[in-house]
């Protein structure tokens, strides 16, 4: 077993694509984002470290933010190079080198590997896969060296290779053991090397998680800042660290209602008498000095006496008068139910770091800490609109084959949920003069438009057109069910700006793209940290069995429940389709079924995403 903590994944880039126009590969735009970078949020989650391999400088990698080690070898030996430069600087034992121009490389990547080396106990595993011959109709083997996990301390063999004169990826290994790992989909590891091909990948949509990834490089807080009084500041952002001005508790004082003593005097087999000199309230500190065999009637809170470390509860006590008590010498530990000063928070240390969302606990907090106003982020303003000829909206008659609008309501309670500042904009026809003039007129209002329908391929949907005049799209699709037509994009009108997100149209899509899409974006914008914006995951055995189709992420809504013996399970509501607004209502949590997965099994964990909170 080879923990992924001891594999450093390297990115092998910098290469010229000839038929790109001498262009660097690794940094051509792939929905919004180089390509390069999609292939690294796909490695990451696999590997321990990240680092990038160039033939030269840095360049534009250095925003990447990792380590970038130049080839050291002279000449171009492409990949080669690459994984030379890897094997001199990692500082794990394994190193695992991918292309930076095949972003769909398998989400197990790592792992089929590691578990290919150490089933053959081989120095190095490659990827292959099996494709037809066209000439015999037989299927063949097709190595992909590049691909390739391998030890460290192989090194010496590598340069041993090199000085001879050889230059080929595929036999640099020599006498090492290697392990060939087959994988089923030949497509994730093509490379990208023409300009038809990367245009083919941008129609096909982009994977969830690399959407998010996107959504999360792009998006900035929002800068205005407003200092509140503690009680409206309830569900807002924090725009600065707190330090604390006091240590909480402000000093020693006892955990319980007892005597405090000195923990010395305990022990030994006879009870333990003591006497009483002194009575201790809360906010009213001792005067008279505890000594060895006495100790000091105390409360809750109260002020530690000098000298004193323990407090034994008065349910312990086995016979106390006014002047003394008598207890078992074994009824406490020496130091039990002594609250030491700063224990909870010391002064000037960090009481609350920016980006947390002030919640009950957060209040008091601060509270105890004496502070009366708080610095947090202005409201986000979203605009939303539907869009849409068959919409109704409610009031109105339903014609023939019209619906009334519901997204428009269920954003409403999401967004203000979430303590934005909302402006409802109604419905907009599908007319692209009205959908222009509803997209200015939002983006003179707002921080970030919200739409509904219209991002889909339909004939009516102008929405594409529009966005092309007025500002630029990152991507159009997502590998995702429902929710698939989503698009994001910025766009600016007479001197305005404001972020796009546009949904689909769908309800339940709607509802599934939002939490898992658009919610972290805007928690992001009105400056939220990390572990507030994101949906924590809990894994929940499926109680029966859930079609899924491997290559995209599915949400599917699902109740998560108790069995006769208390344990958790979770099952589908019924009807799946995008829909049924009705299954939302019914559901308490989604059941996330992520892109490698396949059919589920009953009895097989799933994570799920649960409502509290949300809906």
């Amino acid at each position: 077993m080879i923990n992924k903590h001891d594999i450093t994944g390297l990115i092998l880039a910098g290469g010229l694509g000839t038929r790109m126009g001498q262009r660097d590969k690794g940094m051509l735009p792939l929905h919004g984002q180089p390509l390069a970078r999609h292939v690294l949020q796909r490695l990451a989650p696999q590997v321990g470290q990240l680092a990038i391999s160039v033939h030269a400088d840095a360049g534009d990698y250095a925003s990447f933010g990792l380590p970038v080690w130049p080839d050291a070898l002279p000449g171009q030996l492409g990949p080669l190079a690459g994984l030379h430069s890897g094997m001199r600087h990692a500082g794990t034992p394994y190193l695992l080198t991918v292309p930076c121009d095949s972003p769909l490389l398998p989400p197990d990547l790592a792992a089929r590997l590691a578990t290919g080396l150490i089933d053959s106990d081989a120095d190095l595993a490659i990827a292959v896969t099996e494709e037809i011959d066209p000439a015999t109709g037989s299927a063949v083997r097709r190595p992909h060296p590049v691909f390739c996990l391998v030890k460290t301390s192989a090194l010496p063999q590598l340069d041993s290779y090199l000085r001879g004169g050889e230059r080929r990826m595929r036999t640099w290994h020599g006498p090492l053991k290697l392990a060939e790992v087959l994988f089923e989909n030949h497509g994730a590891f093509g490379n990208i090397n023409t300009p038809d091909e990367l245009a083919a990948l941008q129609a096909q949509g982009l994977s969830v998680p690399m959407a998010q990834a996107i959504l999360a490089d792009t998006v900035a807080p929002v800068a205005e800042i407003e200092e509140l009084p503690l009680p409206q500041a309830f569900e807002r952002i924090l725009a600065a660290d707190i330090i604390s001005p006091i240590s909480v508790p402000a000093h020693d004082n006892s955990a319980m209602d007892g005597y405090a003593l000195h923990g010395a005097d305990l022990g030994g087999d006879a009870p333990v008498t003591l006497a009483v000199v002194d009575t201790i309230l809360a906010g009213r500190p001792g005067t008279v000095n505890v000594g060895r065999g006495q100790c000091a009637r105390i409360m809750t809170g109260a002020v530690m006496p000098h000298g004193c470390d323990s407090v034994v509860p008065q349910e312990l006590v086995q016979h106390a008068s006014e002047h003394s008590i008598t207890m078992a010498p074994d009824c406490i530990r020496p130091g039990d139910n002594h609250r030491f000063k700063g224990e909870d928070l010391m002064q000037g240390q960090p009481a609350l770091l920016q980006g947390k969302l002030l919640g009950p606990a957060e209040l008091g907090l601060l509270a105890s800490l004496g502070i009366a106003t708080v610095p947090v982020r202005r409201r986000l303003r979203v605009a939303f609109f539907s869009t849409g000829d068959e919409l109704r909206s409610i009031g109105e008659l339903l014609d023939a084959g019209c619906i009334y609008d519901s997204n428009r309501y269920t954003l409403l309670g999401m967004l203000t949920r979430l303590g934005c500042e909302v402006l409802d904009m109604g419905i907009v026809k599908d007319n692209p003069q009205a959908l222009e003039a509803a997209l200015r007129g939002a983006c003179a209002k707002a921080d970030v438009i919200i739409t509904s329908g219209g991002v889909s391929s339909g004939a009516a949907d102008f929405t594409r057109e529009i966005l092309a005049r007025l500002g630029d799209v990152a991507f159009w699709q997502i590998n995702m069910r429902p929710g698939r037509p989503m698009a994001f994009g910025r766009i600016a009108s007479e001197g305005d700006t404001a972020l796009l997100l546009g949904l689909p149209g769908n309800p339940v899509a709607v509802m599934a793209a939002f939490y898992f899409l658009a919610r972290p974006t805007l928690l992001r914008l009105m400056g939220a940290d990390a572990d507030t914006s994101t949906l924590p995951l809990l894994q929940v055995a499926a109680q029966a069995p859930i079609r899924k189709k491997r290559g995209r992420t599915e949400y599917q809504r699902g109740i998560v429940e108790r069995d006769a013996d208390g344990r958790q399970h979770v099952r589908v509501t019924g009807a799946q389709g995008s829909g049924i607004l009705r299954s939302m209502t019914q559901a308490n949590c989604m059941i996330v079924l992520h892109e490698a997965q396949g059919h589920v099994a009953a009895g097989d964990l799933v994570d799920i995403a649960l409502f509290h909170g949300l809906m």
